[in-house]
C-alpha cells in the first residue's frame, strides 16, 4: 500500500498573529554572521576614510534582544570608531535641562559610529508607561522629536532607528530564563518586573510612537526578534544597506623577519603566573 503524504504541520503562532520563525542552527549563524561582519569592517573603514556619521537607535521592550544585536554588530570592529551609548538615569542636574539636550554630546562627528541602547525615546516609552513624566511632556517630545532629528539628518548624519518586536510569550520565557538562571539574574530589574505587568500600555505607547516620529527622514524599521539570531543577521544586512561602503582592497600583509637575539637570555626571574 502506497503511503500517504505527509501534510506540513502550519507554523504555530505567536500572541502578535505571526508565524512563529524557524530556528537557524548555531554552525548556520556563524557563517552567516562571519560574513557580516567582514563587511562590516569594510563599512568601519569607510566610515573612517570618509568622514560619514552614523547614528543607529535601538528600541523595544525588555529582553526584545537589544544587547545581543549590539554585541552582533559590535564584536568583531574598532571601539573608537563604533561607540555605544548607554546612559544611566539622568541626574538633577539633567531633569532640569531640556529633555532631549543630555543626549546630543554623544552624537556622532566624521568617522564615527554611534550605538544609543536606548535614547531619547525613553520618553515615549518607559517613563511614560512608568509614570515618570506628565503627559504634556510626552506630548511635547512627540512633537518635537520629527524636528529634532531633521536637523540631525540634515548636519549629515546616517540615523537609523530600529524597534526590536518579541510577543509575550516569548519575554515570558526570556524573564523566566532570567530569574531561574545564576548566570542571568544581574539583567533582571525590579524595573522589568514592574514593566511585565504592563504589556499592553507600553504596546499603546509603541503605537503612538510610531504615528507622531515615523518620518521619512527618520523611518522606524522593525525586527521581530523571537527568533534572535535571524533578527540580528537582518538587522546587520540591513545597516551595510544603509550606510556606504566599498570591499576593502588592502594589500596582502607579509610578517616581517624578527631580529635575532644577539645574546639576550630570559632573566631567571619568578614570575607570578596565573
Amino acid at each position: 500500500m502506497a503511503k500517504k503524504d505527509r501534510k506540513a504541520k502550519p507554523a504555530k503562532k505567536k500572541g502578535n498573529g505571526r508565524a512563529a520563525p524557524e530556528k537557524l542552527s548555531r554552525k548556520e549563524y556563524e557563517s552567516k554572521l562571519a560574513r557580516l561582519h567582514e563587511q562590516l569592517v569594510d563599512m568601519q573603514e569607510t566610515v573612517v576614510r570618509d568622514g560619514l556619521k552614523v547614528c543607529i537607535v535601538f528600541e523595544g521592550r525588555d529582553t526584545a534582544g537589544k544587547g545581543g544585536t549590539i554585541k552582533a554588530l559590535t564584536e568583531r570592529v574598532s571601539s573608537r570608531v563604533f561607540r555605544v551609548v548607554a546612559l544611566p538615569s539622568p541626574t538633577e542636574r539633567e531633569k532640569s535641562q531640556m529633555y532631549i539636550q543630555r543626549y546630543l554630546p554623544y552624537l556622532p562627528a566624521a568617522g564615527e559610529v554611534v550605538i544609543f541602547d536606548r535614547s531619547w525615546y525613553n520618553r515615549a516609552g518607559v517613563e511614560r508607561v512608568m509614570g515618570f513624566c506628565t503627559d504634556k511632556q510626552v506630548n511635547d517630545f512627540l512633537k518635537v522629536a520629527p524636528l529634532v532629528e531633521k536637523a540631525i539628518v540634515n548636519s549629515g548624519v546616517i540615523l537609523l532607528k530600529y524597534w526590536l518586536e518579541v510577543s509575550p510569550e516569548e519575554q515570558t520565557r526570556r524573564l523566566q530564563s532570567r530569574i531561574d538562571d545564576g548566570r542571568k539574574t544581574w539583567k533582571l530589574t525590579p524595573m522589568d518586573l514592574r514593566s511585565y505587568s504592563r504589556w499592553y500600555d507600553y504596546s499603546r505607547a509603541r503605537d503612538d510612537m510610531f504615528e507622531h516620529t515615523d518620518s521619512g527622514w527618520a523611518p522606524w524599521y522593525v525586527a521581530p526578534s523571537d527568533e534572535k539570531k535571524r533578527a540580528r543577521l537582518k538587522i546587520l544586512e540591513h545597516i551595510l544597506t544603509k550606510v556606504p561602503h566599498k570591499p576593502t582592497k588592502g594589500e596582502k600583509v607579509k610578517l616581517p623577519k624578527r631580529q635575532k637575539a644577539k645574546g639576550y637570555k630570559a632573566p631567571d626571574y619568578p614570575y607570578k603566573y596565573v
